[in-house]
């Protein structure tokens, strides 16, 4: 059983800090302190699955650079899916599968991406990258693109604002997507910003271009970063990076934070928690998949019990491992030969005596060394 939370009523009283007036908040775990301590043992091993390849370096280097990445399956021609990661101090890369670069936007401080295929007003197809823009630390907005798949080439569609005016200054810093949830949308976007708020905007067409229209938020108490959306369960998932995961329904009028996993040894999971993704096969099994990064793991959860079903690190093999994961994206499917049914990409901290980047692992290499039948 996992360890109570405090109620949203109990945070309320104490007062929120809140960027806006009505808006509901999420608590930290009872008895958890909101700085990182010594982890406790964590009770689930952590497998070592080796990486299968990496990607070139981000351009940034001898600084914490490569941040998150995303995963765009051409369903076409699996074998010429693509990468997207961030160098949160320059802008956004596209790789092949092979770790080649084949696109880099110039387009600021981007710290998180994620992307959906869209369909626009007039009928045409889109594939829509978002990332959270931190260049202005006081306006947080979108940066928007275009993904060519053929080419992999980028095409910015500008930068979007999505609070309403008169909002405190706010940093951009976690984000995710979702599909959309209404007829007059492309997508929903959901940006952490630095204080713990998540903010969730509508992606639509408006006057020749795509806007950032707020929705709703929900806070928590501390700093948070990782997100994902799980749009099959219509779930929002995010990372209180001190005091464990949350499951935010999307159904409702309102957001209203559950808890879901705790930084802790009964969940295995050790403070920083940070990147997010869902792994979630055809027939609908799935699961999440969480970047421990006080002991350099990766944890499983069975989304269907949110019980923990397993722990793993990448290591082994001819390619270096990973250590101070940010970001993560798993996407499950065929992607050729290297990754026949499924493809995990994370971002390594310590790729030294080169600059940062991102590894990439098989979904059955995972799936094996965890006993994943």
């Amino acid at each position: 059983m996992k360890a109570p939370f405090t109620t949203v009523a109990d945070i309320v009283k104490q007062g929120s800090g809140a960027l806006l007036p009505a808006l509901l908040l999420a608590a930290p775990l009872a008895g958890c302190a909101t700085t990182a301590a010594t982890p406790a043992a964590v009770r689930l091993p952590a497998i070592d699955v080796p990486a299968q390849a990496e990607t070139d370096p981000v351009g940034t280097p001898n600084a914490d650079a490569a941040d998150d990445p995303a995963i765009w399956r051409n369903a076409a021609d699996p074998g010429a899916s693509l990468i997207l990661g961030t160098d949160k101090r320059a802008g956004l890369y596209v790789y092949g599968l092979d770790g080649k670069v084949r696109d880099f936007a110039a387009a600021g401080a981007l710290n998180n991406v994620d992307l959906r295929e869209v369909r626009m007003a007039d009928g045409s197809k889109r594939i829509l990258v978002g990332a959270s823009d931190r260049t202005d630390r006081a306006e947080p907005r979108i940066a928007l693109f275009n993904l060519d798949g053929a080419s992999g080439k980028l095409t910015a569609l500008g930068a979007e604002a999505f609070l309403p005016a008169g909002h405190a200054p706010a940093e951009a810093y976690g984000y995710c997507m979702g599909n959309a949830l209404a007829r007059d949308e492309l997508a929903r976007a959901y940006v952490v910003l630095k204080d713990g708020s998540v903010a969730e905007s509508r992606l639509v067409e408006k006057d020749g271009r795509i806007a950032a229209d707020y929705v709703r938020l929900v806070k928590f108490a501390t700093q948070s970063e990782g997100c994902v959306v799980d749009d099959a369960g219509k779930v929002l998932f995010v990372a209180e990076e001190d005091v464990g995961i949350w499951k935010v329904p999307l159904a409702g009028a309102t957001l209203v934070a559950e808890p879901f996993a705790r930084v802790g040894a009964q969940d295995g999971l050790v403070a920083d928690v940070e990147g997010l993704a869902v792994a979630r096969e055809s027939g609908g099994r799935a699961w999440l998949v969480a970047s421990s990064q006080g002991d350099n793991a990766y944890a499983l959860f069975d989304l269907s019990s949110g019980k923990p079903a397993g722990r793993f690190r990448i290591d082994g093999g001819t390619i270096g491992g990973t250590s101070d994961t940010d970001g993560i994206e798993v996407m499950l499917g065929d992607f050729g030969p290297q990754f026949p049914e499924g493809l995990m990409v994370a971002q390594d901290g310590n790729n030294a005596p080169k600059a940062q980047n991102f590894k990439m692992l098989s979904w059955r290499s995972i799936r094996t060394a965890l006993g994943i039948e």
